[in-house]
């Protein structure tokens, strides 16, 4: 499993998290939502240490990850995050 943030997805979280070099984000599953993998769930972030990380990918300094437990979420697919420039935030593909 991959994570690919897109450029200017990147600069979205470094301005809406304060994110600095060294900062850590995770992505995760939240009740709730809808997901085109896992329905009734939706994709949450947190900017947190690791625990236990099994995909993670560093742009800038920062690194986004996904922890172990969270993995079932996924289904083995990748996480790419892109940006929505009509509604101006981030936008998840599970590929």
């Amino acid at each position: 499993m991959e994570i690919i943030i897109k450029p200017k997805a990147l600069e979205w979280y470094k301005e809406e998290l304060n994110l600095r070099e060294g900062d850590f984000v995770r992505f995760f599953p939240r009740y709730g939502g809808c997901s085109t993998v896992q329905e009734g769930f939706s994709l949450g972030i947190d900017k947190e240490t690791p625990f236990d990380p099994k995909a993670q990918t560093t742009m800038n300094g920062v690194t986004f990850f996904i922890e172990d437990r969270d993995l079932w979420y996924f289904d083995g697919h990748n996480l790419v995050v892109d940006f929505n420039e009509q509604a101006d935030e981030p936008m998840f593909c599970i590929q």
